[in-house]
C-alpha cells in the first residue's frame, strides 16, 4: 500500500506570533498595582448582634449562682426507680389498665402512674443538696414511647408536662425553705433509642432508622411539653451521637424563637470508653465544636465512665470550651451483674481532682448513684472547693468531622495554614466521580473521597449539582456513606450547591461543623438573611459569593462593596461569628483576549487585601481554575 504523504507547512503560513495587547493607562516599570493604597478609610464599626429572643429570669439566677460555687446536679433516676422494684400494675396504674403493650420497664411513665415514686425521690435529691433536679423524661419522646404503643402526641405531652410539673414542685418547696439556696428544674432529654450517624444495617452503612427532620419533631414536642409543665432549663444528655444533639438543639431553638422566650441550655456528651470518643467517633472537643453555636450555658460529660476515667476528658473541655463545665459519672464501671459498686466516699474522693484542678462548675451522679453519693459530692467536693473560672478562648474558625479542624493563620508563614480543600467530590470537578453518582456506583464514589483525604485534604467539598442527578437522595446517600468510613469522616464537610434544599440534606446527615457552599444576595437581603439564619440553626459557618441583586461583582469596588454588605448582615441582623464567615470574590476569567478583563486579577488580590480589613475575622476562598478557559 502506499503510504501517507507527510503534511509539510510552508513557511509563514503558521498563525500570526502573539502579540500583547498594549497595557491601559500604563504607568511606568516602577509602578506596583498591589501596592497598599494610602490614606485608607477607617475600619467600620459594627453594631452588636441583638437577638429577638429575651431570656428567662433563669439565666441570671443560675449564673450568679454557678460563679460563686459548684452547683450540684442530682444522682440516677433509674437506679432509685430499680430500687423500689416495681412491678407491671405500677406502670399501668389506673389509666393504663387495659394498655395492649407490657409498660414495666417504661421508668418516664410512672409521672403518671407513681408520680408519689417520682416526687418521693426528687426530695430525697433536693434534701440531699441538689442544686439542680432533672425531670424524668429521658425517654420522653415518640420515638422513644413507640416502644410502649405510646407515641401519640397527647401521651407524650402528657409525659413531659407532669414530668416537669412534679419536678418544679418539689423545687419550688425546697426553695421555699431555703431561699439562699434557689433549686432548678431542668427538662430531661435524652438521646431516643435511634441514633442519626450510625447505620443499624452493616450491609448497608447509608442506611438510617430515621430521619433528622423526625428527630426534631420529637425533640420540639417533648420541649412543648416540659415548659408547659414548668422546667426552669433544658438539659439535653447522654449525647451518644452529635447529630441527635443537633437535632435536639435545632428543635429547641425552632420552640425559643416561637415563644419568644429562652431558658438556659445545658448538653452533656458520653465518652462510651477510653478512645475518648462518642459512640458515633467524634472526639470530646470536635464535639463541642459540633454544639457551640447553639451557645448553651454550659456544656458537660455524663455516663459510661466512672470518675477516674473521666478525668482527662473533662480537663480537655474546660480548656476548650467558653461555657460553664460540669459532670456526672457513674458510680464506677459496671460489675458483672450490671451493678456499680462505688460507695459514696469512694465516689468522692475520685471526683476531688475535678473541683481541685479548678475544671468544673458543677458535678452530679449518674448510674448506680444515689442520695447518698450526692450528699457525698456536695460535702467532700463542692463545697470546700471554688468553682472553675471560664476562660477566654480565642476567636477562631473552629469546624469538626470526627476530629477537630481549628483555622490559625502563620502570619510568618501563610502557606503551612493554608487550607486544602478536596474538589473531587464535585460532579463539576471529577468526571470520575460524576460517572460514579450517575451509576450508582458509590463505592467508587466513596474511593475518591478517601484518596483526597489521604494526599492532604484538609475538607471535602461535597456537590450534586447535575442535570441527570436527583440531588437531594445523592447528597443524603453520599454524605451517610462519608460519616460511616473513618478516613472520611474525620475532616469536616463543605456542602456545596446552588439549590439551597440539596444544602439542607446534606447538613441534615453531618455530625460535625461543616461549611456551607454558598450564599449570595442575588434574591434579595430577604431570603439571604433567611437562609444565613437556617445556615447558623444547623451550626455551619458560611461561603458568601460576590453576587447581588445587579450581578456577579467584577471590579475592586464592586467586590468589596457587596463582601462588606453581607459581612454586616450577618454580623448584626443574624448574629454570626465572623470567624466563621469566608467570602468568595469571584477569580473571573482574564484570559478571554478582552481588554476590560485584563485588571481581573488585580482585581481579585486587591479586593482580598481590602475585604480582610473592613470585614475583620473573615476568610477568603478562591476558584483558582478559573483564570483561563
Amino acid at each position: 500500500p502506499k503510504s501517507t504523504p507527510t503534511n509539510v507547512k510552508k513557511k509563514g503560513s503558521g498563525p500570526p506570533p502573539f502579540k500583547a495587547s498594549p497595557r491601559e493607562n500604563y504607568k511606568g516599570a516602577d509602578f506596583d498595582a498591589l501596592a497598599v493604597p494610602a490614606n485608607l478609610p477607617p475600619v467600620p464599626v459594627y453594631r452588636m448582634y441583638n437577638p429577638e429572643v429575651s431570656k428567662s429570669a433563669t439565666f441570671d439566677i443560675l449564673d450568679k449562682v454557678m460563679k460563686q460555687r459548684i452547683v450540684i446536679i442530682d444522682g440516677a433516676m433509674g437506679t432509685m426507680v430499680q430500687r423500689r422494684k416495681l412491678e407491671e400494675p405500677d406502670f399501668r396504674g389506673t389509666q393504663f389498665v387495659n394498655h395492649t403493650n407490657d409498660l414495666k420497664g417504661n421508668n418516664d411513665i410512672l409521672v403518671v402512674t407513681r408520680p408519689d415514686i417520682i416526687s418521693d425521690i426528687h426530695e430525697q435529691y433536693l434534701a440531699a443538696g441538689a442544686d439542680i433536679i432533672e425531670t424524668n423524661t429521658f425517654s420522653g419522646t415518640f420515638i422513644a414511647q413507640a416502644d410502649y404503643e405510646l407515641q401519640a402526641y397527647d401521651e407524650v405531652f402528657r409525659i413531659n408536662k407532669s414530668g416537669a410539673e412534679l419536678a418544679k414542685a418539689a423545687c419550688v418547696k425546697f426553695t421555699a425553705q431555703n431561699p439562699n439556696k434557689p433549686r432548678f428544674a431542668a427538662g430531661a432529654i435524652g438521646p431516643t433509642n435511634r441514633t442519626l450517624s450510625v447505620s443499624p444495617s452493616v450491609e448497608n452503612p447509608a442506611y438510617r432508622a430515621t430521619t433528622f427532620d423526625e428527630v426534631v419533631k420529637a425533640y420540639y414536642e417533648q420541649c412543648v411539653g416540659l415548659v408547659a409543665g414548668g422546667v426552669d432549663m433544658f438539659l439535653v444528655e447522654t449525647i451518644f451521637d452529635t447529630l441527635n444533639a443537633k437535632a435536639a438543639l435545632f428543635a429547641i431553638d425552632k420552640f425559643f424563637q416561637e415563644k419568644g422566650v429562652k431558658i438556659p441550655v445545658f448538653v452533656s456528651g458520653t465518652i462510651v470508653d477510653n478512645s475518648g470518643r462518642t459512640l458515633s467517633g467524634q472526639t470530646n472537643e470536635a464535639f463541642w465544636i459540633s454544639v457551640s453555636h447553639a451557645k448553651p450555658m454550659a456544656v458537660g460529660l455524663n455516663c459510661a465512665l466512672g470518675a477516674k476515667d473521666m478525668y482527662k476528658y473533662v480537663a480537655n473541655l474546660a480548656k476548650c470550651a467558653d461555657a460553664y463545665v460540669f459532670c456526672y459519672p457513674n458510680a464506677g464501671l459496671p460489675n458483672a451483674m450490671g451493678g456499680y459498686d462505688d460507695t459514696p466516699d469512694q465516689m468522692a474522693a475520685d471526683c476531688l481532682p475535678f473541683a481541685a484542678d479548678g475544671l468544673i462548675n458543677g458535678i452530679g451522679g449518674c448510674c448506680g448513684t444515689g442520695p447518698e453519693h450526692i450528699k457525698a459530692l456536695l460535702d467532700k467536693v463542692a463545697a470546700p472547693n471554688k468553682p472553675r473560672v471560664v476562660p477566654v478562648v480565642e476567636n477562631l474558625m473552629r469546624t469538626s468531622g470526627l476530629e477537630p479542624f481549628i483555622y490559625k493563620q502563620d502570619e510568618k508563614d501563610p502557606r503551612s495554614t493554608f487550607i486544602n480543600i478536596g474538589e473531587r467530590c464535585n460532579v463539576a470537578g471529577s468526571i470520575l466521580y460524576k460517572k460514579a453518582i450517575v451509576a450508582g456506583d458509590y463505592d467508587k464514589a466513596l474511593a475518591i473521597a478517601k484518596k483526597q483525604v489521604e494526599q492532604g485534604a484538609h475538607m471535602l467539598d461535597i456537590n450534586m449539582d447535575d442535570g441527570l442527578i436527583d440531588a437531594v437522595p445523592a447528597m443524603t446517600r453520599f454524605v451517610n456513606l462519608l460519616v460511616s468510613e473513618p478516613d472520611t469522616a474525620k475532616v469536616p464537610f463543605m456542602v456545596d450547591s446552588s439549590k439551597f434544599h440539596v444544602v439542607e440534606a446534606g447538613l441534615k446527615c453531618s455530625q460535625g461543623k461543616c461549611i456551607v457552599n454558598s450564599i449570595s444576595l442575588k434574591e434579595g437581603e430577604e431570603a439571604f438573611i433567611k437562609n444565613a439564619q437556617i445556615v447558623k440553626n444547623y451550626g455551619a459557618a458560611v461561603v458568601v459569593m460576590a453576587f447581588d441583586e445587579q450581578g456577579q461583582a467584577a471590579t475592586e469596588a464592586e467586590k468589596v462593596s457587596m463582601c462588606q454588605r453581607a459581612y454586616k448582615i450577618l454580623v448584626e441582623k443574624v448574629g454570626f461569628n465572623p470567624q466563621d464567615i469566608v467570602f468568595d470574590p469571584n477569580i473571573l476569567t482574564i484570559g478571554t483576549g478582552m481588554e476590560e478583563h485584563n485588571n481581573y486579577a488585580v482585581d481579585f488580590i486587591r479586593a482580598t487585601r481590602e475585604i480582610k480589613r473592613v470585614c475583620p475575622g473573615c476568610k477568603i476562598s478562591g476558584g483558582v481554575s478559573n483564570i483561563a478557559f
